[in-house]
């Protein structure tokens, strides 16, 4: 983890930024030499009530592009985590809604940055219904929803998505990911 935490974006309703991009560069390439040949860097993203703003979508994806770029450059292969939390009370499509989003607006900042693709790995949220929902859904409808949004979002180019349990308990998030990968359909990427 070559991030340093986050802070609160002001005049937001308390949506965050990472931050540690400062010296970044002389951290991978220390980080190289003692043999580290990942890196990681998480931005925190919230929905509900018209979030994730178009504001803390940008930022959080400036700073991973930014992030990437300077992996790359000093031989670290950047795994990118713009997760999008599961708290509150959201529906599965609301989850899917600004999971998209939150992609798109990811994936045009590292190609802004010029990143090879190639050479990154995603490592999102799954989506499925926030913690409060009393939304009942299947292993095979988070399946079909988290496949969908990386469908639409997630360049082909990419060669693996790391899934975070992003709250889920480790046997449910287990069953989830199973369901992903038995989910026929095209899945350009390694899912894990």
């Amino acid at each position: 983890k070559v991030d340093k935490g986050t802070v609160v974006i002001l005049g937001t309703d308390g949506e965050t930024a990472t931050q540690g991009l400062d010296g970044l560069g002389a951290r991978c390439a220390e980080y190289y030499k003692a043999g580290a040949r990942f890196a990681k860097w998480r931005a925190v993203l919230k929905i509900g009530n018209g979030l994730p703003s178009e504001l803390s979508m940008i930022e959080n994806a400036h700073g991973l592009a930014r992030y990437a770029s300077i992996c790359q450059e000093n031989g670290l292969v950047p795994i990118v985590e713009p997760e999008v939390l599961m708290d509150g009370p959201h529906d599965i499509e609301t989850c899917a809604a600004a999971s998209e989003r939150v992609l798109a607006t990811v994936y045009k900042a590292l190609a802004d940055h010029k990143v090879l693709l190639e050479g990154t790995l995603l490592k999102p949220n799954m989506i499925t219904p926030g913690s409060e929902s009393k939304q009942a859904v299947t292993p095979a409808e988070v399946a079909k929803y988290t496949v969908r949004t990386l469908q639409r979002h997630v360049p082909p180019a990419v060669p693996g998505i790391t899934f975070l349990s992003g709250g889920q308990g480790e046997e449910e998030a287990s069953i989830h990911l199973d369901a992903l990968n038995k989910l026929p359909g095209k899945k350009p990427w390694s899912l894990t």
